[in-house]
């Protein structure tokens, strides 16, 4: 295993544990243009937002939606970063304008529900999240707690 792998599965393995910090360290031993590289930016981005600096997390987004464009991981991301910045409209065309891949994943229905709830396009976020609760039951149980369903506690019981 060389150097940098080990930089790498170790800022892994720490953003895993919810160590940011450490992955950090870890990620700033790297070679610098190892930074643009896919799996290196999205465990910087993860540290960025595990931070709450969505403006720096969205930038590291953007280069990975360009970098993996047929990816959904970072238009994911990028979108949920700009909820957080009080862009949810911008959020929610983000993600209906990305890859296909998107279409295969839960979280895409789920997220797009509760930007929808945000926005307060009730009928639209009951379809998507429901479309996401049959993709992935757990996230019924998540809905319950989530502040951007708040509005839809009562029709989610």
């Amino acid at each position: 295993m060389t150097e940098t792998d080990r930089h790498i599965l170790a800022a892994q393995g720490y953003v895993e544990l919810g160590l940011h910090e450490e992955a950090r360290v870890e990620l700033a031993a790297l070679p610098a243009i190892l930074h643009e590289r896919a799996d290196v930016l999205e465990l910087r981005l993860l540290c960025h937002m595990a931070a709450r600096d969505w403006q720096s997390a969205f930038g590291l987004a953007t280069k990975l939606c360009s970098t993996e464009p047929a990816e959904p991981g970072g238009f994911i991301h990028a979108a949920y970063c700009l909820h957080e910045m009080g862009r949810t409209a911008e959020a929610m065309e983000l993600l209906v304008k990305g890859p296909a891949s998107l279409r295969q994943k839960a979280v895409y229905f789920y997220n797009l529900g509760c930007y929808s709830a945000c926005l307060g396009m009730v009928d639209q976020a009951l379809t998507l999240l429901e479309q996401a609760f049959q993709r992935k039951p757990a996230l019924r149980k998540d809905a319950r707690h989530d502040p951007d369903l708040a509005s839809l506690r009562e029709q989610l019981r």
